[in-house]
């Protein structure tokens, strides 16, 4: 169960935060509490797992990238971790996650990989394929941007 205030922080922080050195600072001002506060609250909701994952949204192309593929691999499930972690240490790679194959899809792990073009997209998955010895994969390039935003879980009472 959350405490009112656990769910004001996360309504807080769940969309855009303030770009300053203090963001935190300004939603505790928002919120009538302290800033240590505010971060106590979040780190016990990460301690819970009730928040698993903290992290920004980026806009690849206002960034400067103008290509990303979604890259669906292959992998011996007993190398899942490792190939994992090889694969999130590129610094093209923005997401990795494990997901369960389907019928005729025999693909469990994916890679979000952004670059200046597609070759260079393919040439990232290349250099990951020839760092793993994973061959089994497709690249999926994104056409159109459809919708990009964080999840709400609780409404914040000033939108």
């Amino acid at each position: 169960m959350l405490t009112d205030l656990e769910k004001q922080v996360i309504a807080s922080v769940q969309g855009d935060l303030p770009v300053l050195s203090h963001p935190y600072s300004e939603i505790a001002e928002r919120l009538g509490v302290s800033e240590a506060l505010v971060l106590q609250t979040l780190k016990n909701l990460c301690d819970r797992g009730v928040i698993r994952r903290f992290g920004a949204t980026i806009r690849h192309q206002r960034s400067g990238f103008k290509a990303n593929a979604m890259v669906a691999w292959c992998v011996d499930e007993e190398r899942i971790e490792k190939v994992g972690d090889i694969f999130s240490a590129f610094t093209e790679v923005s997401h990795c996650y494990r997901r369960d194959p389907a019928d005729n899809w025999p693909y469990n792990l994916y890679t979000m990989v952004h670059a200046n073009d597609e070759p260079a997209c393919r040439s990232i998955a290349r250099k990951m394929s020839e760092k793993t010895h994973v061959t089994e994969f497709a690249l999926l390039f994104s056409r159109k941007e459809l919708k990009k935003t964080s999840m709400a879980y609780f409404a914040d009472d000033d939108e």
